[in-house]
């Protein structure tokens, strides 16, 4: 490997980072392939998935919430490997390519195999994958910023997070579509042909990138055990582990129990085209992409007319709009139980969709910010991974209630509006008591350092 050329970087202060399109132009695409089949797993293992044979071997709604949930909870596991294997080992860059490899297997095991075999083989890939490079994206965008353009970072996550959605958003609507249309092979392997498309993009940026070399295991032990980095870990682990997995639970049912409920619904047609129950599911990066940059201009300037917008205030914020939104589904959910021969029709959700979506802008995307700027510089991955970590602790709670309160395949111990019910109100009380224990924080804030950590790193392999 050649050595790492230090230099300093004389940007602007309104320059914008050469390499940043590249890298949302792959989380765009990424994103793209990962919600494209996230999207579509509920249907396709309650009505798609085979055995061996060929038969017929659906899941039951209860156990599909289960297994989507453990995926998810694995997906966002996998970071905490990811963000080693960069911050000591490979760096952030190689990290990223070579788990991308093992994310674009695992689109391609599930599009060759509808059996549980291929289910099971490819989610373990693409958790792998898709999992391993979330906490290197993230902190490889703030690794192109220093000291002079450090005030671009919220923009710049906030663009980073439309990136997201927009490609959440189109792959919402399609890939229902394509499942319906030509079936799971076509439905799978189009995100795998996006997966593959954002591997391309991120290579062709290479030369474009602020590289931070890894830190070696040695630095990385000393740092991340020694005074700063025990401090920062603890400082972030209630947030992480207590209140914002509670937050995941709740919103990453909008691709499982959400969409259930959509199926007990009216379907809405617009001309010849029928909104499937899964395309619902668009409703959230929609809002995204129109509350961004709302927030950001908008409300956030409005409220800090009224009091200072911390991050721990907006977060805070989030939580009790999504308790909100939940108890507005459970509304939904009496209105289709009285009335199960003339239901609402689906596009009632668009309404906790709006609100559960502010929460996530004040939650999700404050948290991406607030976890990297209070990472010491030689464990930003790592501190993101642990940040990430929380949406496993979210999911898990979430597939534990669902195994705990199953009695059988049909019958459940919550049932209709009473689940809902219960969801809402462990996130307003999470809410309440976060309102206190966010009143004693204290953090530090950690920034690339322009003259010593501002590095175009000439490593083998990346020319």
């Amino acid at each position: 490997m050649a050595q790492a050329n230090y230099q300093t970087a004389p940007v602007p202060q309104t320059s914008m980072p050469s390499g940043i399109p590249y890298i949302v132009g792959n989380e765009a695409a990424e994103r793209f392939s990962f919600y494209g089949m996230r999207g579509i797993l509920v249907v396709f293992m309650t009505q798609y998935l085979l055995n061996a044979s060929g038969k017929t071997d659906h899941m039951s709604g209860t156990e599909a919430t289960a297994v989507f949930h453990y995926f998810v909870a694995s997906a966002y596991f996998f970071p905490l490997l990811g963000s080693i294997l960069s911050d000591v080992f490979w760096g952030k860059y190689k990290t990223i390519m070579l788990l991308s490899v093992v994310y674009c297997l695992g689109h391609l095991a599930l599009a060759i195999d509808e059996t549980r075999m291929g289910l099971f083989l490819g989610l373990t890939l693409i958790a792998i994958g898709s999992g391993g490079i979330k906490p290197c994206v993230s902190a490889h965008v703030g690794d192109q910023f220093g000291k002079q353009n450090q005030h671009l970072l919220s923009k710049i996550f906030g663009w980073f997070y439309i990136a997201i959605n927009l490609g959440a958003f189109v792959s919402s609507l399609l890939i229902p579509e394509i499942l319906k249309a030509y079936g799971p092979h076509y439905a799978f392997g189009l995100p795998g042909v996006l997966m593959l498309i954002a591997t391309i993009l991120f290579w062709m940026g290479r030369n474009r990138f602020v590289h931070i070399p890894p830190s070696g295991w040695k630095k990385f032990r000393t740092e991340t055990l020694g005074k700063e980095g025990i401090q920062a870990i603890l400082n972030l682990s209630v947030l992480f582990y207590v209140f914002v997995p509670i937050f995941w639970s709740l919103f990453d049912q909008t691709g499982s129990t959400w969409v259930l409920q959509a199926t007990q619904m009216k379907t809405v047609s617009i001309g010849e085209f029928e909104i499937k129950a899964a395309q619902i599911q668009a409703f959230n990066p929609f809002f995204i992409l129109v509350l961004v940059p709302t927030f950001n201009y908008v409300v956030y300037p409005l409220i800090d007319q009224v009091f200072p917008l911390t991050p721990l205030r907006k977060i805070s914020i989030g939580f009790f709009l999504t308790a909100a939104s939940f108890a507005i589904v459970a509304l939904i959910q009496l209105a289709i139980d009285r009335s199960p021969d003339n239901p609402p029709n689906m596009l009632w959700q668009a309404v906790p969709y709006l609100v559960i979506t502010a929460g996530e802008v004040m939650i999700s995307i404050t948290c991406l910010e607030f976890a990297y700027t209070q990472a010491p510089t030689s464990m930003k991955s790592f501190i993101m991974s642990l940040y990430l970590l929380s949406v496993t602790v979210g999911n898990l709670l979430t597939s534990g209630v669902n195994e705990f309160i199953m009695i059988d395949e049909k019958t459940s111990r919550l049932e209709g509006a009473d689940y809902f019910w219960f969801f809402s109100g462990l996130m307003f009380v999470a809410a309440m008591l976060f309102v206190f224990v966010a009143r004693f924080y204290r953090g530090k804030t950690y920034i690339q350092e322009e003259e010593s950590d501002f590095v175009q790193a000439q490593e083998e392999g990346i020319q």
